[in-house]
């Protein structure tokens, strides 16, 4: 099970992110929206209603929660940006996942919607400084301060992650 709910292994803070890792996580946020979009452009709903592990999210929950989940982490980062260590704040990405517009609304609003949230989100950590990088912000669901560096590692992964999810399904079902 451990597989099939962390296909690329869990999120692993790295100690030190350099300028290149940085330029490859840039690149990976870049690109998530269109790779996402390429994943799911053949799925019928059928194949959008199916978990991408027993007692997971359907595919488009998953699709969703992309857009829910990096919509709060370019939040994080304006805010942090702006503020000095700022108490963000958590949310129930489960009870996320059950809402209305989940259930309700194309995935293609928000495939559209990652698509224009990355465009800005890129143009923002493309432009910033060294010293940004070492803003932080304060996670009281962990108890942990979080830099931009790592911050920007750990959606870089997140995006990965749950594309990773829905291409390994395809594959298992062979939906290819």
């Amino acid at each position: 099970m451990e597989d099939l709910r962390y296909p690329i292994g869990r999120f692993h803070a790295p100690a030190l992110v350099t300028a290149d890792m940085r330029k490859k996580y840039i690149n990976d946020i870049r690109h998530l929206p269109s790779l996402l979009e390429l994943a799911v452009q053949t799925l019928d709903a059928h194949q959008l209603g199916t978990p991408y592990r027993p007692g997971g999210w359907t595919v488009a929950q998953v699709v969703h929660h992309v857009a829910d989940s990096h919509m709060n982490g370019f939040t994080r980062l304006k805010l942090a940006l702006t503020e000095d260590n700022p108490t963000i704040k958590p949310y129930d990405e489960t009870a996320w996942a059950e809402l209305p517009d989940v259930q309700y609304t194309p995935i293609n609003v928000s495939i559209t919607l990652l698509h224009a949230l990355h465009t800005r989100w890129v143009a923002v950590l493309e432009h910033m400084e060294a010293r940004h990088w070492d803003r932080t912000f304060f996670h009281p669901g962990n108890n942990a301060v979080s830099n931009m560096a790592t911050h920007l590692a750990n959606y870089s992964w997140h995006g990965l992650h749950h594309l990773a999810h829905i291409e390994k399904l395809k594959e298992r079902e062979g939906w290819q």
